[in-house]
């Protein structure tokens, strides 16, 4: 396991790297920096003073390797339009963003991992169907609309629920609803399929041959199995939902990383959004790296790899 874990280990770091030379290198071929930040009206003398003070003259190798060395103990450089620590501002937004996607993927798995389960158990009955037609809702219905649609019936009408802020954890219902049915139908169909695989096994039957608890033999030996690939699914998934959020936060008003990274863009703001972008990338990686062992550590073959 230990090795496993290093060789994994390893992988998660050269991705990292490889992250991170694609972000720099891609937000500087994006445009002329110096440009961005001197604004339209600015003369080619202003552009030029800019360049030089910022470091933007100097060969790209260098610009990187000396971001990576300030990156790598956490500063990021100041923010070009709040003139501020690009760590404070991270450190400030990247809590509501990771608090809205564990919840969202909470969400998901408990709704979406009994249905896949109830659907295997009931193949080709209403339980079956019911649960596949959520899943295809969930699949065709823009989490924006759903949004929109929560908030018209639960923050308007009902007035149950606040529609906009983080000022409590009720603010953050309707968004992780909204973010995580999204990917409800993609966990449950893929529990629906691995269950039924599963139940179709020998060491099932076998199981059931010798007398065992149909619960015992559900949870202890069918489900532990069927929901490997969830694992890496549901890091995957909570990937997506740290880097998508931008539009459900922008909807509820919720000041995240996705506004952020929205606000930056439009103030061309480099800094800040190359920094967000290594931070979710990060994120990623980690819980990747962090699912990899959860599996490993529920089926000792993949260790053997």
């Amino acid at each position: 396991m230990f090795i496993y874990a290093l060789k994994r280990l390893g992988v998660a770091f050269l991705v990292a790297f490889a992250v991170s030379i694609a972000t720099f290198t891609l937000l500087r071929l994006s445009g002329d920096p110096a440009a961005a930040m001197a604004g339209e009206v600015a003369s080619e003398e202003d552009i030029e003073y800019i360049r030089k003070h910022y470091g933007f003259d100097r060969p790209l190798p260098v610009q990187y390797y000396d971001w990576l060395s300030k990156a790598v103990q956490g500063d990021f450089g100041m923010s070009i339009y709040l003139k501020t620590p690009v760590s404070e501002i991270i450190a400030t937004r990247a809590p509501t963003t990771m608090i809205l996607g564990a919840c969202a993927l909470t969400f998901a798995l408990v709704l979406a991992i009994p249905l896949g389960v109830l659907a295997a158990m009931h193949p080709n009955t209403f339980i079956d169907r019911m649960a596949l037609g959520i899943a295809v809702v969930g699949q065709a219905l823009p989490s924006f609309f759903f949004a929109l649609i929560m908030i018209i019936i639960f923050g308007v009408w009902l007035r149950w629920l606040p529609i906009s802020g983080h000022a409590s954890w009720l603010n953050f219902i309707m968004p992780s609803i909204a973010l995580g049915y999204y990917a409800t139908p993609a966990i449950m169909r893929l529990t629906r399929a691995g269950m039924m695989d599963v139940m179709s096994s020998d060491y099932i039957r076998t199981a059931r041959a010798k007398g065992l608890q149909p619960r015992v033999v559900l949870f202890k030996h069918a489900l532990r199995n069927a929901i490997i690939p969830v694992v890496s699914l549901s890091a995957v998934q909570l990937g997506f939902m740290l880097g998508g959020s931008i539009v459900i936060e922008h909807i509820f008003s919720l000041h995240g990383l996705g506004s952020l990274a929205w606000q930056s863009i439009q103030r061309s703001d480099f800094e800040v959004m190359q920094a967000i972008v290594l931070t979710v990338a990060t994120f990623y990686i980690l819980l990747t790296f962090l699912a990899d062992l959860l599996n490993a550590f529920l089926d000792p073959r993949i260790r053997v790899h």
